[in-house]
């Protein structure tokens, strides 16, 4: 991880010259390898595989945007060091706050009422209303409403899976995707959407629930295609591109020139042309990567993705408290469906959402929202470990009343 830091910065100070980008770097490291041996130390039954691998994907997104814009490079580090530091703090919170499982219709309202803010008084960026400004600075609340979505569809499944419960939680849940539509934030809308279809799957095992969400959202979109002219023109650049480059075609098309110049082994830093992507840093940040580091190395960004998403699953699985499960399985989902999202648009394998690549893409909202995520799920993995002792303080003491009876027993 720092090796392939040290030599890509190299790079960048050997063709910039500036020496405020090696004090950058040296920022950098020392930040991330505190992060490192920080969560290690304050939380040794934490899960050392996720935190390493949010670290390796931010130090890929540092050099990317770092060789992209210096100044928007550094915003990024500020926000991502300032969300670290409150990370600390979130899995004491998730250990010993036992009672957010207490509070779903709160964070129902809370979040409903945040999104609801944009659509009424946001300001539209390329035809969404996905961001509003308060104080000069420009928020996008659907990404820190993703971690109140979570709990408040963990927290009232927990509570019941009847079909009364299961019916006022849809109907909350929708209203979330609803008013993502409206504002025309469809990537958000669609992540809202699978995250509670799965997350309502696990708590029911319900393949019926399943199938008629999967039958509901496939009408959805079929329903939300003739409404909207922004999704039609999507639509229309996803199926041929290089017939409109010239208009709505363009952002696809030259992901894919990007892409494929960049072969197996890339065109190194600075070798390629990724500024002529609209948006690069935030949207199409997968073909930057694939364009100047190569086919190769963007495939094994994507494992380290997969592993992420595997080893949330596996952690979640382990859990035996269904309210922590859920959200194990809410983080889980969520972080893996937005990595799909954004390659699959960048490669146009899906049509273009308009989501971040986590903790890669520009975005400060976006990486606020995932580090924390990952804090939570610190947590839950301290609270699975903790369950594991119990389990084996509880065997170990039952061992011992099985030998004392059975010695007992001899003597009789």
């Amino acid at each position: 991880m720092f090796l392939l830091f040290t030599a890509c910065f190299i790079q960048i100070e050997a063709k910039v010259k500036d020496i405020n980008y090696l004090f950058f770097f040296s920022v950098i490291v020392v930040i991330i390898f505190a992060a490192i041996v920080l969560y290690h130390m304050i939380y040794p039954d934490g899960n050392r595989l996720i935190i390493n691998n949010m670290c390796m994907l931010l130090m890929i997104g540092f050099i990317m945007i770092t060789r992209l814009s210096f100044s928007k490079s550094v915003r990024q580090f500020i926000i991502a060091s300032g969300s670290i530091i409150i990370g600390f703090f979130v899995p004491d919170i998730i250990f010993k706050f036992k009672k957010l499982r207490d509070y779903s219709i709160v964070y129902a309202i809370l979040g409903l009422v945040a999104i609801g803010i944009v659509l009424l008084l946001g300001s539209a960026t390329n035809g969404s209303k996905i961001s509003y400004t308060f104080l000069g600075v420009t928020f996008q609340p659907s990404e820190p409403v993703k971690i109140l979505f979570i709990l408040f569809v963990a927290a009232s499944l927990y509570k019941s899976t009847d079909i009364v419960h299961v019916m006022t939680t849809s109907a909350l849940a929708a209203a979330h995707v609803i008013i993502l539509v409206l504002s025309k934030d469809l990537g958000s809308a669609l992540i809202f959407f699978v995250v509670y279809l799965f997350m309502l799957f696990v708590a029911t095992k319900n393949f019926v629930y399943l199938g008629s969400g999967i039958l509901l959202g496939c009408f959805a979109s079929i329903v939300a295609y003739k409404l909207f002219t922004h999704i039609q023109v999507r639509v229309s650049a996803w199926l041929d591109p290089f017939s409109q480059v010239e208009s709505g075609g363009y952002q696809i098309s030259q992901s894919l020139f990007g892409i494929s110049s960049g072969g197996w082994f890339g065109l190194g830093l600075f070798g390629g042309s990724p500024e002529s992507i609209p948006y690069v840093e935030a949207d199409f940040i997968f073909s930057a990567i694939a364009e100047e580091f190569g086919i190769i190395f963007a495939c094994i960004m994507i494992v380290i993705c997969l592993s992420t998403f595997i080893m949330m699953m596996y952690e979640a699985y382990r859990l035996k408290d269904r309210f922590y499960q859920l959200i194990g399985v809410g983080i889980a989902v969520t972080y893996i469906f937005q990595v799909f999202l954004t390659i699959g648009g960048g490669t146009k394998f899906i049509p273009l959402t308009g989501v971040t690549l986590p903790f890669v893409s520009y975005g400060g909202t976006s990486v606020l929202t995932t580090v924390l995520l990952m804090s939570m799920f610190e947590g839950i993995t301290v609270i699975r470990y903790e369950e594991s002792y119990k389990d084996y303080l509880k065997r170990k003491k039952e061992r011992q009343e099985y030998e004392e009876n059975y010695e007992a027993y001899r003597q009789e």
